[in-house]
C-alpha cells in the first residue's frame, strides 16, 4: 500500500509539473505572439500617423517641430484641398477611372474565366495560362511600346486614355483570379440547371456569379485600388490638369526643391478615403472572400 501512495503521489507530481510547464510554455508564447503583433501594428501604422500629424501642423512647425504629437492644430491644409478646384477635378477623374476599369474589367473576367473554366474548345488552356504570363510582364517594359499606341490612337492626354491603359494590365489579373474560384463551383449544379432548361448565360448568373459574389468583390476591390493609385502610367500619358488623376496631381505640389508637406500630406489622406471606405463596408464580403480562396485555392 505505501508503494501504491508513493507511485500515485509522484504521479499527481508529475502531472501537477507537466501542467506547469505546458502554462509556462503557452505563456511564453502568447507573449511573443502579442510583443510581434504589437511591434508589427506599430510599424504599419507609425507612417499614418505622421501623415495625420503632419497634415494637421503649420507650415512652420513642419519644419522646426520634429515631433509626432503637434504643438499647434491647424485645418488650413484640409481647407486648401477641400476648396482648391484642380483637386477636385483630379479626384472626379480618378474616380472615373477606377470606377470604369473595374466594372469593364469585371465584365470582362467573369464572361471569359467561364468560358476557360466551364466551356471545351480548342486552345483553352493555352489561353489560360497565356492569361497568368500576360500578367507576369513587368510594367516598366511596356512603357514605349503603350505610349506609342496611346499616341497612335488619340488617348494621350485624356483621363478616358488610361482605361484603356489600365484594362491591359487589370483584365489579366482579374481573370486569373476569377478563374481559380470558378473553378471551386461544383459542375454537378451546372449541369442540373442546363438540364431543368437554363442557358449558359442564366447559369452564370443564377449559379456562378452568387456562389462566388465573396470573391469577386475581392477581386473588384483589388482591381479598384490598382487604379486608383497608379502613377507611373498616368504621368506618362496625361500632361493637361483638366485630365489628371490625384497621384499625379498630389505630385504638384512638390515644385523644385519646394516641398509643401501639409497640404501634401492632407491631399494624400484626402486621396486615401475611397478605398479605405470601400474596403470598410465591403469587410465582410472581402474576409470571406480571402478565406474562402485561401481554403479553396
Amino acid at each position: 500500500m505505501a508503494t501504491i501512495r508513493t507511485s500515485t503521489t509522484s504521479g499527481s507530481t508529475s502531472g501537477r509539473g507537466g501542467f506547469k510547464q505546458w502554462l509556462v510554455r503557452r505563456g511564453f508564447r502568447n507573449i511573443g505572439l502579442v510583443v510581434g503583433l504589437t511591434f508589427f501594428t506599430i510599424w504599419t501604422l507609425f507612417p499614418y500617423a505622421w501623415i495625420v500629424a503632419t497634415s494637421i501642423k503649420p507650415s512652420r512647425d513642419i519644419y522646426v517641430s520634429v515631433s509626432l504629437i503637434p504643438e499647434r492644430v491647424t485645418f488650413e491644409h484640409y481647407r486648401y484641398i477641400l476648396e482648391d478646384e484642380d483637386f477636385r477635378t483630379y479626384f472626379r477623374n480618378s474616380l472615373f477611372v477606377a470606377t470604369t476599369t473595374t466594372v469593364i474589367a469585371m465584365l470582362i473576367a467573369v464572361f471569359s474565366a467561364y468560358a476557360l473554366t466551364r466551356l471545351s474548345f480548342r486552345g483553352r488552356e493555352f489561353m489560360g495560362r497565356a492569361t497568368i504570363v500576360t500578367y507576369l510582364i513587368p510594367a516598366s517594359l511596356l512603357f514605349i511600346p503603350l505610349f506609342q499606341i496611346a499616341n497612335q490612337l488619340n488617348l494621350t492626354d485624356k483621363a478616358a486614355g488610361l482605361i484603356v491603359i489600365y484594362l491591359i494590365f487589370s483584365v489579366p489579373f482579374s481573370t486569373w483570379l476569377t478563374i481559380s474560384y470558378f473553378n471551386t463551383v461544383p459542375a454537378e449544379l451546372e449541369d442540373a440547371a442546363l438540364v431543368d432548361g437554363a442557358t449558359r448565360v442564366r447559369a452564370l448568373f443564377t449559379i456562378f456569379i452568387p456562389l462566388a459574389l465573396p470573391a469577386l468583390a475581392v477581386v473588384a476591390l483589388f482591381t479598384f485600388t490598382v487604379a486608383w493609385n497608379e502613377f507611373l502610367f498616368a504621368l506618362l500619358l496625361i500632361g493637361r490638369d483638366s485630365q489628371k488623376t490625384v497621384p499625379v496631381g498630389l505630385a504638384d505640389f512638390v515644385r523644385g526643391d519646394t516641398y509643401q508637406w501639409g497640404r501634401l500630406m492632407a491631399g494624400s489622406l484626402m486621396a486615401s478615403l475611397p478605398p479605405v471606405l470601400i474596403y470598410f463596408f465591403a469587410q465582410r464580403w472581402v474576409v470571406s472572400g480571402l478565406a474562402g480562396g485561401a481554403v479553396k485555392g
